[in-house]
């Protein structure tokens, strides 16, 4: 690695975790700079603007929990993998509430089309690893076919992001929210029930 990549690492790690612990919007370049012990102008080298700077670390982040959390390499009949695929936002709720916190303010506050390309690259084999489930699946006959594969990972996946990001707001505002984990479970067992072509 590279003294120029190994700082941008550094500067992308530094900002991801002060954008964890106070938001997005509250973070500026002069924080970063402060906390990493460079000048603005050294920054600015690097990252044109804030936006790229977020979207560094989104990309970063979407990256690091697909390694940690999205592992569909276990032998397993498709239905199982594509289960497991779901409950791995179930583990990422419980474990790293703080990235869905960020991803809401992400989603919220990232201008469209401005260098989202390679997030959207990251976001990738998240799609490979769930239609390789679901090819597996039609295969062993554990999975009912889906018209539009492609369409039911996009809606699923965005219900269950947008209900994971509205959990782990920093408060509950109704007494029904207070059962998250339960919504989040829930949620994924329709899903499930959809696929499943094991069912009597």
């Amino acid at each position: 690695m590279s003294v120029q990549q190994a700082k941008i690492d550094y500067i992308v790690e530094t900002s991801a975790q002060l954008f964890l612990d106070k938001g997005i919007s509250s973070v500026t370049i002069k924080d970063v700079a402060v906390k990493v012990g460079v000048g603005e102008a050294t920054l600015y080298r690097y990252f044109a603007n804030k936006q790229n700077l977020v979207v560094a670390v989104a990309t970063r982040m979407a990256a690091d929990v697909r390694d940690h959390f999205f592992d569909l390499s276990a032998p397993k009949a498709g239905l199982d993998k594509l289960r497991a695929f779901y409950g791995d936002f179930l583990t990422v709720y419980r474990e790293r509430p703080d990235y869905f916190r960020f991803i809401s303010e992400f989603d919220a506050t990232v201008i469209p089309n401005a260098g989202l390309d390679e997030y959207e690259n990251t976001l990738l084999p998240y799609f490979e690893d769930y239609l390789a489930a679901y090819r597996l699946g039609r295969e062993d006959g554990t999975v009912k076919e889906i018209e539009d594969v492609k369409l039911f990972y996009l809606a699923t996946t965005h219900a269950l992001m947008g209900l994971c990001k509205k959990l782990t707001l920093n408060r509950v505002v109704l007494n029904q929210d207070s059962r998250g984990e339960q919504e989040v479970q829930a949620l994924i067992d329709v899903f499930v029930y959809r696929l499943n072509n094991l069912r009597v």
